[in-house]
């Protein structure tokens, strides 16, 4: 991990995070599982499937939501560039948040001022998967030389070390998250998200900011896509309505 300061709301995940011990338990199961939040929500306005996620899975350092039930997290994935990054970044410098953003092993390749910046101004990196393959079609070799060669080409490169993982394509096993907790990676899900990635298809700026609003909840882990034009012109919007609403982020 990063020495650099990392402040707010993903600070307080990384510090809770890091006191999570893990049992000995060991999954024989490597049924691939399509993840989704769930429509239904608790008393908290917490998606049920994240909590039963969470429920589930925790002890092996698998999470869709926050503990910290303070906070709002933001993530973004990073498969290709679509030209708004850099606007994104310089929202989230001026509203002082960090964000966590998941690479593929392209991004990191082709798009170096982009990851350096990420780094330099204070954001967490976190693993996507070198080839964006779904781990459960792969073999327990095949799915840690995935997520391995990508930890060590972005250490290699960049001097960081990465140390959460999302699962691509939203599929996952009990055998792969218990291989991702073997490997000294934390699993992050989500416990939000919406059609963003479709580019020639963006949802209506005002829609896409309401449906956040009205979703947000304390220990969210809220998915956007770097690629959505939307998600460029309401961050800053969004982040304003999170903190109005209590929550830090």
């Amino acid at each position: 991990m990063t020495k650099r300061r990392i402040k707010g709301a993903v600070a307080a995940f990384i510090v809770t995070t890091m006191l999570m011990t893990v049992s000995e338990n060991v999954f024989a199961d490597n049924t691939a599982i399509g993840y989704g939040q769930g429509t239904s929500v608790d008393c908290e306005n917490r998606p049920g499937d994240a909590v039963s996620f969470d429920n589930r899975y925790c002890e092996y350092n698998a999470y869709a939501t926050t503990p910290d039930r303070q906070c709002v997290i933001i993530t973004f994935d990073q498969g290709y560039e679509n030209g708004y990054t850099a606007d994104i970044l310089d929202t989230l410098k001026e509203k002082n948040v960090k964000a966590i953003f998941f690479l593929t092993g392209d991004y990191a390749k082709k798009e170096t001022a982009l990851v350096k910046r990420m780094i330099d101004e204070g954001h967490v990196l976190g693993n996507h998967g070198m080839t964006h393959a779904s781990l459960p079609k792969l073999s327990e070799e095949e799915a840690r030389q995935e997520i391995m060669s990508l930890h060590e080409y972005v250490k290699d490169e960049y001097g960081y070390e990465m140390q959460y993982f999302r699962f691509p394509c939203g599929e996952y096993s009990e055998d792969r998250i218990k291989t991702v907790c073997d490997l000294g990676y934390k699993t992050l899900f989500w416990s939000y998200a919406y059609v963003d990635w479709q580019t020639d298809s963006q949802p209506d700026c005002a829609t896409a900011l309401e449906g956040l609003r009205k979703s947000v909840h304390g220990g969210e882990i809220l998915l956007l896509h770097s690629v959505s034009k939307t998600n460029a012109e309401i961050l800053g919007s969004a982040i304003d309505s999170f903190r109005s609403a209590g929550f830090i982020v």
